[in-house]
């Protein structure tokens, strides 16, 4: 088994997984405050409740945009399964043609979506990340990282209006009923959940316009599953697609070079 981390900026992700089956995927809190003695208290707390032994865990990976993070993590997964994590970054084998400006500002966690979207979908592929910001990527016919776009996410963009406005309240995400809301509360789910629908059916129009044909659209990330059925777009929800794609990027980096 292989021990996957996805470190975001709300939340991290820690998943147990081999090549054919996730065996457990857990969510703790993203803060910077905490020692690696702590997130080495919960990572053993994670694998205790779910049976996992220390000699289950082969190995270890991790994708983070959140720097700071990195090395107390990396020392809180060492101190639990006694070998240092590899951490995706410049130098790491992809096996993705990275075509943008300057390759090694591209942020980890979109080179695995990419990496795990173009092991599993036919390109071209345009993916959704629907986190702490919205990220939407693009992989061509031929397998190419050609770029995408960054907003703020579903929930940035709420907790914004919420904190500078005076009278609006905080609202769930159900389903909006209709496109025209009859009181605050409506009117603020439908411009939150429908606007980020529109959104993401507008911007995936005028990229499949400049790629010249479909894409496979695909979607991961905490509030995909909100968003997602609400776009005229046909559009894949992948849970576990960031846990895949550091499989596979924990396997081309670990090969052993026989002759």
């Amino acid at each position: 088994m292989i021990l996957a981390i996805d470190m975001g900026n709300s939340n991290i992700v820690v998943g147990g997984l081999d090549d054919n089956k996730t065996y457990f995927e857990e969510r703790i809190t993203t803060d910077d405050r905490k020692t690696s003695l702590e997130y080495a208290i919960l990572l053993k707390n994670i694998l205790e409740i779910h049976k996992v032994k220390k000699n289950d865990i082969e190995g270890s990976i991790m994708a983070s945009v959140v720097p700071p993070l990195n090395a107390p993590i990396s020392s809180a997964v060492k101190k639990i399964t006694g070998k240092k994590p590899l951490l995706v970054g410049s130098g790491m084998k992809t096996g993705l043609n990275i075509k943008m400006d300057n390759p090694k500002t591209v942020g980890g966690d979109r080179i695995v979506a990419a990496v795990a979207a173009n092991a599993k979908y036919k390109g071209p592929i345009i993916i959704a990340d629907m986190g702490t910001a919205t990220t939407l990527d693009v992989v061509d016919h031929d397998g190419n990282y050609i770029g995408g776009v960054i907003l703020p996410g579903v929930k940035v963009a709420l907790n914004s209006l919420v904190s500078n406005t005076a009278q609006l309240p905080r609202i769930s995400f159900d389903v909006p009923k209709r496109a025209i809301g009859k009181n605050t509360i409506e009117c603020m789910r439908n411009g939150i959940m429908l606007g980020n629908a529109a959104m993401l059916d507008g911007l995936i129009d005028r990229m499949t316009a400049e790629l010249g044909e479909p894409a496979t659209l695909i979607a991961t990330g905490g509030m995909a599953r909100f968003i997602t059925p609400l776009c005229t777009h046909k559009i894949t929800y992948d849970p576990d697609l960031l846990l895949r794609g550091l499989m596979i990027l924990y396997r081309q980096n670990t090969e052993t070079k026989d002759t």
